[in-house]
């Protein structure tokens, strides 16, 4: 099982069914002092759009790694794990709070995880604007 290179916006169909099963993932962003910090989440990949999708809360860490990057948004990787088979998504993050992109992050994390989370009033969504993917996954 080789390490491939994979166009985060043509992803074939065995990595994108991969990104589609019911999986933990983790995301990494970087701490001010260059260290990362690592999450579990749940995450969606949108591939048309070029973006995985993170709901959190507004006050947590991940975000204020994120803001803390500045307006070019913060450098973070998203992955999955599944015995031999894995997948990284990498690109910049920016947090979202616009009603319409929550909305969607929410309904994307439903579909995937098949659970509808409880209202949160401080609910934003991380976008990762994908620059790279990588995985194993045969």
């Amino acid at each position: 099982m080789a390490t491939r290179s994979i166009d985060p916006g043509a992803p074939d169909p065995a990595y994108l069914s991969f990104w589609r099963e019911r999986h933990l993932c983790t995301l990494t962003t970087p701490r001010p002092d260059g260290s990362p910090h690592v999450v579990p989440v749940g995450v969606t990949y949108d591939p048309e759009a070029r973006l995985a999708r993170v709901i959190t809360n507004k006050t947590s860490a991940k975000v204020r790694h994120v803001r803390a990057a500045g307006p070019q948004g913060a450098r973070v990787a998203v992955c999955q794990v599944d015995g031999r088979r894995w997948a990284t998504l990498e690109g910049r993050a920016f947090v979202r709070t616009e009603p319409d992109r929550v909305a969607e992050a929410v309904r994307r994390y439903a579909e995937r995880y098949a659970r509808m989370p409880g209202p949160n009033p401080d609910r934003v969504v991380i976008e990762i604007e994908l620059t790279r993917a990588m995985g194993s996954i045969r």
